[in-house]
């Protein structure tokens, strides 16, 4: 076991509220994923604190498992590159041109996304005495970065001119592939494979293609080309409820908290901010020090359940920042108990992502990426 460096800790010991990480088990998430789509190459990807587990960890636990690392930003892979991941990594995002030389001096791969960019990407490897690495970025029907599939020629004729350049890749990025209408999906494959008819035509070498997400990893084969991405699924959570479950994967994170302070509460006396929530009879009600200050999402407010001492519980009243209140009716917890916040228990009791998700009115994602980094993650391996 291990814990990062951003816990919170004191002369006690570690903070009550703590994110759990099963290290072993995302390499078996990979493994899974890989057996599936061999020979395509992995790039996982670990943008957004590695969805929740913590990018640092994961990163450098994952750097010699995987073919490829992706983040969003450019700060992401400085910091890979600061703690020595030597793998390749693809920036994803968007760029400023001002940021071009610190991708280089970082040895980090860019995401090409127009002429213009890709003349900036040049002009700075040029002053730099260096060849730059790119993927272009291809928009087939997400309308959010990229060079038009309908205009990408112009992209890849103006590659072709730029001597400090290398093109290592080409990309795009489904916009619903996860969904149970796979007709867009479908689409912006096809648009794509068009695109990729250019190294064909001019009898160029294929640059590495890439566009399976989750999504496309699980529900569309064709889409796996020569490397998949994949994100969410890598860790234990399917992307939505749509795809058939045809990569067995298992989560790798559990949020876990303890009983804090125990009280009897009355009737008619409303517990938590705006009274939204009161009892008939007495009840006893536990505080767990956790809230939406962690990522515990005040939409979940009397929605919610936890688990303690094996048995599921109805969290009551508003959530506050920093702590919940759980409704235990006449059973009996203790200070210290431990409460399950996302994960199971031996008796075979579990409260999922997608459950918090639910009743938070969101996606498994938001729910993975918003727990706050003074959550402490601890890691285990076996």
């Amino acid at each position: 076991m291990s814990i990062n460096q951003s816990t919170i800790t004191t002369n006690g010991g570690i903070r009550s509220t703590f994110v759990e990480v099963n290290l072993p088990q995302l390499s078996r998430n990979l493994d899974a994923i890989r057996g599936v789509v061999s020979p395509a190459k992995i790039m996982i990807v670990v943008k957004a604190n590695a969805y929740g587990h913590g990018l640092t960890t994961v990163a450098k636990y994952l750097d010699p498992q995987v073919d490829y690392i992706g983040v969003a930003v450019l700060e992401e892979g400085i910091l890979l590159r600061e703690i020595g991941v030597g793998s390749p990594i693809l920036v994803l995002g968007g760029i400023w041109g001002d940021q071009i030389p610190l991708y280089i001096e970082n040895n980090l791969t860019l995401t090409a996304p127009s002429v213009e960019r890709l003349a900036q990407i040049n002009q700075a490897a040029q002053a730099a005495g260096k060849k730059a690495k790119v993927h272009l970025k291809i928009d087939t029907g997400m309308e959010r970065i990229g060079v038009h599939y309908y205009n990408a020629h112009t992209l890849q004729a103006a590659a072709l001119k730029c001597k400090h350049v290398v093109v290592e890749g080409i990309f795009s990025h489904f916009a619903s592939a996860d969904g149970a209408d796979l007709a867009h999906a479908k689409l912006q494959l096809e648009r794509f494979n068009e695109v990729l008819h250019f190294y064909d035509k001019h009898s160029l070498s294929m640059p590495i293609r890439h566009m399976a997400n989750s999504g496309g990893i699980l529900q569309l084969p064709e889409s796996h080309f020569d490397m998949v991405r994949p994100g969410i699924m890598a860790y234990g959570v399917y992307p939505s409820l749509a795809p058939k479950r045809t990569i067995e994967v298992k989560p790798t994170l559990a949020w876990k908290s303890r009983v804090v302070y125990f009280k009897v509460t009355k009737p008619e006396h409303p517990v938590s901010y705006g009274s939204t929530w009161q009892t008939d009879h007495d009840v006893r009600i536990v505080t767990v020090p956790v809230g939406y200050g962690d990522g515990y999402f005040r939409a979940m407010s009397n929605q919610t359940q936890v688990i303690i001492q094996g048995k599921k519980y109805q969290q009551v009243g508003s959530i506050c920042m920093d702590q919940i209140m759980v409704n235990i009716e006449s059973d009996s917890a203790f200070n210290g108990d431990e409460v399950i916040l996302i994960g199971g228990d031996e008796n075979g009791e579990k409260v999922t992502v997608e459950e918090l998700a639910e009743w938070a009115g969101t996606i498994p994602y938001e729910i993975l990426t918003n727990i706050n980094t003074r959550v402490p993650r601890i890691y285990i391996s076996e």
